[in-house]
């Protein structure tokens, strides 16, 4: 899943991130609209978390631009305005949710998440294919029964290769769109290292198979 946060307050911006990260998301941070709209034209995001009042460009706009680019990037607005009114307002304009500060992160997280399975289609709650099962709101994977020691990055990987249709072969450029942040560079070689040591703790026998040239694919 790969989410951008845009809030103008960069300590509560950086807490949110990181927070996200921890729970094996790639986030991407910016601090007004204008930066907002620049990220939005170049990544595909699943949901931006975005604070209503912010410089620039103020939030609201940022929410009709995305809504109006007609992409599956679902709006998470949030406001310390908790009147009825702010927030039928900030659902007027486009919104798929809102959440008022101060706020408790896992609710954050719990609709981060509601927001992402909207955005695509219809999943199980818990991943299942090739003896692998994932659940990721426990943020646990098995193999066969036996758990899987995971890193983040990894974790991301294998939960894009099992949500792609069986048989699909997945790009190393969707795995990097959507497994890390705006930080990682198109031409480095870090998919390949996460996918051979995500291979490594999978074991034998393989289950995640090249396709030169084009990309991994899951299966027995």
């Amino acid at each position: 899943m790969r989410v951008l946060v845009v809030e103008d307050e960069e300590l509560l911006a950086a807490a949110i991130a990181e927070g996200l990260r921890h729970m094996h998301m790639a986030v991407d941070v910016c601090h007004d609209g204008d930066a907002a709209l620049e990220r939005v034209a170049v990544h595909r995001y699943d949901v931006v978390v975005l604070d209503r009042d912010l410089p620039k460009v103020h939030g609201d706009e940022v929410c009709r631009r995305v809504v109006a680019a007609g992409g599956e990037t679902r709006v998470l607005m949030l406001t310390a305005a908790a009147s009825i009114r702010e927030r039928v307002g900030g659902l007027g304009i486009g919104a798929d949710d809102y959440l008022t500060k101060p706020f408790a992160f896992a609710e954050l997280v719990a609709r981060v998440e509601a927001l992402s399975r909207r955005a695509h289609r219809a999943l199980p709650p818990v991943l299942d294919r090739a003896g692998i099962e994932l659940d990721p709101a426990r943020r646990h994977a098995t193999r066969e029964g036996r758990p899987l020691a995971l890193s983040p990055k990894e974790f991301a990987v294998l939960r894009v290769l099992l949500r792609a249709e069986a048989g699909t072969v997945v790009s190393a450029e969707e795995l990097l769109e959507k497994a890390w942040d705006e930080h990682t560079g198109p031409f480095t070689n870090t998919v390949r290292v996460t996918v051979m040591t995500l291979r490594r703790e999978l074991g034998e026998p393989a289950v995640i198979h090249t396709v030169p040239g084009v990309g991994y694919r899951l299966g027995s």
